[in-house]
């Protein structure tokens, strides 16, 4: 069973962790449970299952929900767990956020449907439904235009965060600092809890007033990517807005690169034990590669 809804618990940053997946692509629970080790103690403050980053569109139902438990478990209520969900057809995604639910998770994560283009009222219904399939679990809103092809209308969230009590938050990978700004200021009033989703606009977001952010860097930097929010909340905004800095150049590197096949390319670069992408994703090469190398190591990470 899902955990009672804490809306103070969701802050800081949250890691889509990455999904080790052994040579016939079935994910590895030793490797799996490894990194849930990693990141959180390298500080991370919770952990988004089956993110973009952790190929959720390349997994089966029964495979997240088996994998899941397994995150669940080694985390041992340390942080906070979030489950992601991709489904278009709304039938769908309900069912999987009901079996989520039965877990013991701490929020679900919608993503808005992709490669069709729903109207306005039919993602308010697409959202509501979901929630109201688990009622007594927390969820989010994952706003994604870059993959989704089209951005959730801002009156849409605002009216599904003051209508649906169990919608807390919403994770925003639009980059658009002005619309971030706009969510969490329509929305202050409840204490709704923005997240931005781009790794290169945590200070920023921050500075507008976001509860934290989802970070995929968080997977191999996980120290630098904590350490712009710790510091930010600890009131060294210098030292916080150097450690964006040292971030965003190894983060844009990425952006040559096959998605999501950086993500992982950078962690075995670093010698971390994650499994390869999963075709037909593949892995980094040519000048995408070396430029990923480069940046690695101009901020110290590859010798």
């Amino acid at each position: 069973m899902s955990n009672k809804i804490d809306k103070a618990a969701f802050k800081g940053i949250f890691v889509p962790i990455l999904t080790p997946v052994d040579d016939s692509g079935a994910i590895d629970e030793r490797r799996l449970r490894a990194q849930t080790d990693y990141v959180i103690e390298h500080g991370v403050d919770g952990i988004l299952a089956f993110g973009s980053n952790s190929e959720f569109y390349m997994f089966e139902d029964d495979e997240m929900i088996e994998a899941t438990r397994w995150i669940i478990d080694q985390a041992a209520g340390r942080v906070p767990v979030m489950f992601g969900i991709g489904h278009i057809r709304t039938s769908r995604a309900s069912a999987l956020a009901r079996r989520a639910s039965d877990l013991d998770i701490d929020a679900i994560s919608v993503l808005q449907p992709m490669f069709i283009v729903p109207t306005a009222e039919a993602l308010y219904h697409h959202f509501s439904a979901i929630a109201h399939a688990v009622p007594d679990t927390a969820m989010f809103i994952y706003n994604n235009p870059g993959r989704a092809g089209y951005a959730v209308p801002i009156p849409v969230i605002t009216r599904l965060a003051h209508e649906i009590d169990s919608i807390v938050g919403i994770k925003d990978s639009s980059g658009n600092i002005t619309d971030l700004q706009e969510l969490i200021r329509q929305n202050r009033d409840i204490g709704f809890r923005v997240f931005a989703g781009k790794d290169t606009i945590v200070y920023l977001s921050l500075s507008a007033g976001a509860a934290g952010s989802v970070c995929s860097t968080a997977n191999m930097y996980p120290e630098l990517v904590c350490g712009i929010y710790d510091k930010f909340v600890a009131g060294d905004l210098s030292g916080a807005l150097e450690d964006q800095f040292t971030l965003n150049p190894i983060r844009l590197s990425q952006d040559a690169a096959s998605f999501p096949a950086a993500t992982k390319d950078m962690a075995r670069l670093m010698g971390m034990d994650v499994g390869s992408v999963i075709p037909p994703t593949e892995a980094t090469t040519g000048p995408a590669l070396e430029h990923m190398k480069r940046t690695m190591r101009e901020a110290g990470y590859l010798k």
